[in-house]
């Protein structure tokens, strides 16, 4: 049970970490990188740029040092909080307002540099979609959201299970990048584009939840199979075997579980049963029944 207690408390730690560094990193790869010059994120982040660049070019608002980008973004997001809720619950919820609270702060203070730090259009949307997605990742990976087309995603990836959490990213990128095209020119939009497919690929190489994993365990203790149904709440399914050479009998456990499940699978197999022998398998397909999960 302390065993238990301690890494828990390393999850909270590491969850704090990844939230906080992960919408740093975000904002930062926004605001430094692409908003100088005139680029455009996808989904609700480029949404709130071009609500910025109304404010500022057609009302002719003052910023004075302070972005919009961040209330922008808080605002447009608010609305959404109570979906949040009913679909996901107290604890996605109370997590996802942090997070979002966070990025909206990072955007508003994280200055815009009036000259571009990064000339190069092409360089610029590679690093700051490096630095976008892996933040973006972080966040996620911490069982978080940073809200916007991520949080209406696994809202709805929740209510259907062969929903993907990025189409709606999709469709409002291509509402963006349509008013890109006529607003601005074709460079823009391809530039930002660019700026996105890198931010998606890097999102995908650090966010690891939906990541399925396959664990062949072999036991001679009856007592993992029970512990990975109470603490992990997956099935289990198991059978008796003989080992070839020891000729002795073992129990045979198969489970899937999710990418960031398995420091806990691991610490309940060295746990109950420390000479067991674990085959896990990356990117298992699934086809039937497994509960996905976006918080831990």
């Amino acid at each position: 049970m302390k065993a238990n207690g301690l890494l828990k408390n390393n999850k909270l730690t590491e969850k704090i970490f990844l939230t906080i560094v992960g919408n740093l990193i975000y904002a930062a790869g926004n605001n430094v990188c692409i908003t100088p010059l005139h680029l455009y994120s996808g989904g609700f982040t480029g949404v709130t740029q071009l609500i910025r660049i109304f404010l500022l070019q057609v009302l002719h608002l003052q910023e004075n040092g302070f972005s919009y980008t961040g209330i922008i973004y808080f605002c447009i997001n608010a609305p959404f909080f109570i979906i949040a809720y009913k679909v996901m619950g107290k604890k996605f919820l109370a997590t996802t307002v942090v997070s979002i609270v966070m990025s909206s702060a990072f955007l508003s203070l994280i200055p815009i540099p009036v000259v571009p730090i990064i000339e190069d259009p092409m360089l610029a949307s590679i690093i700051g979609g490096l630095g976008s997605g892996i933040g973006a990742g972080m966040v996620l990976r911490a069982g978080s959201s940073q809200g916007g087309q991520d949080l209406l995603g696994v809202c709805l990836a929740k209510t259907h299970p062969d929903f993907k959490v990025g189409t709606i990213g999709i469709i409002i990128s291509i509402c963006i990048y349509t008013i890109c095209l006529v607003v601005y020119d074709v460079q823009t939009v391809l530039y930002s584009m660019i700026f996105a497919v890198v931010t998606g690929l890097a999102i995908d190489k650090v966010h690891i939840q939906n990541i399925k994993l396959e664990a062949l365990i072999i036991t001679k203790n009856e007592g993992i199979a029970a512990a990975i149904m109470e603490e992990l709440r997956r099935g289990v399914t198991y059978w008796e075997g003989t080992g070839a050479y020891t000729k002795q009998d073992a129990n045979i456990l198969v489970t899937v579980i999710s990418k960031y499940e398995e420091p806990l699978l691991k610490e309940i197999v060295g746990r109950v049963d420390p000479n067991a022998f674990v085959v896990i398998t990356d990117n298992a397909r699934v086809i039937g029944n497994f509960e996905k999960r976006f918080t831990e």
